[in-house]
């Protein structure tokens, strides 16, 4: 007899290829799902780890601001010893001024010519005295103009007194004193000394 297959096998033809593709569908779905999950974990460690490179930068730009801080008190520092330096220097250097401009007016001052006071003030050296011509006194201020430490000798008066019938006459001049001159004269001092 002849074999006749009644059964719906197409309709089971159908479920099982429906399974196949369900089965394949859900296989894609978590194959996809898997690797989005792979991707966002790449992504996430990259992102961690740049966090963490930024946060080691932001640690030692912080530990570089306190250096720079440090380094802007030293420089602070810095400067106020230079400035003492150089205040302790120009004392060391002005400590025998006294001394080399008694020294220089002894060598300016003519005879005839007598010195009653004498005052000073930065470089500026005031004197008040009574000669006794006033040849003697011009001859004054050629010397202080030819001196290394004296310089732009003014005369402010002249006066003579007639009540005291006296010959001298009294007078007021202002000298300043040379810095750079005197500085180069202690140099010459200190090198003469050190031979």
């Amino acid at each position: 007899m002849a074999y006749i297959n009644l059964l719906p096998w197409r309709e089971q033809e159908k479920e099982t290829q429906k399974k196949i593709f369900l089965i394949i569908l859900a296989s894609i779905a978590v194959f996809t799902l898997l690797l989005t999950f792979l991707i966002g974990l790449f992504y996430q460690l990259k992102i961690d780890g740049q966090n963490t490179r930024n946060q080691f930068l932001q640690n030692e730009i912080t530990i570089l601001d306190v250096k720079i801080a440090e380094i802007r008190t030293l420089n602070t520092t810095k400067k106020e010893l230079i400035k003492r330096i150089s205040a302790v220097e120009q004392l060391q250097r002005n400590r025998n001024v006294g001394t080399q401009v008694f020294s220089e007016i002894t060598s300016v001052v003519p005879s005839g010519v007598y010195l009653t006071s004498a005052f000073k003030t930065g470089n500026v050296l005031s004197f008040e005295g009574k000669s006794v011509s006033n040849s003697n006194l011009s001859n004054m201020i050629r010397n202080i103009e030819n001196s290394e430490l004296l310089y732009d000798a003014k005369l402010h008066k002249i006066t003579s007194s007639n009540i005291q019938k006296s010959l001298l006459s009294d007078f007021n001049m202002v000298v300043k004193v040379k810095s750079a001159a005197f500085e180069e004269r202690l140099d010459k001092v200190s090198a003469k000394a050190g031979q």
